[in-house]
């Protein structure tokens, strides 16, 4: 009895290291949800939502996703676009098909989690529409 409360008091700080290891990872990254709408009138025509994230002090961002959409329309094609400070436009993601979600449709590119495509700190990010002139953009800061 006395042998295995001693183990188990020698093992209680090994077995917190992963944990705390676990929380420090965890906490060296910076996620960020940035969104915007963009056109005249209500509702967003059209909107984007990104999720991007990057180590504590690092210039690169990493684009984890993308969403878009947009209001008042039964179906439509939207890609993606991204300008990184001083360079051109350059396509994301290519031409999608937007999905109906009731009074609205949507798109959306990548998956949630540190993964996707790195760019400058400062790089534009802009979503649109087939036909649509009108562009919604966010800033990766």
């Amino acid at each position: 009895m006395i042998i295995s409360a001693a183990l188990a008091v020698a093992l209680l700080p090994v077995a917190a290291v992963p944990a705390a290891s676990a929380e420090s990872a965890v906490r060296a990254y910076v996620d960020t949800r940035v969104r915007d709408c963009a056109g005249s009138g209500s509702g967003c025509r059209p909107g984007i939502v990104v999720h991007h994230w990057h180590r504590r002090g690092a210039q690169a961002r990493g684009v984890g996703w993308v969403y878009a959409s947009r209001e008042g329309v039964r179906s439509g094609k939207a890609r993606w676009l991204v300008k990184a400070p001083g360079a051109a436009w350059k396509t994301g993601g290519g031409w999608k098909a937007a999905t109906r979600t009731g009074s609205f449709v949507e798109a959306s590119w990548g998956r949630d989690g540190h993964t996707g495509p790195k760019y400058p700190r400062g790089t534009k990010v802009c979503v649109e529409f087939r036909g649509l002139s009108t562009k919604a953009c966010v800033t990766l800061k």
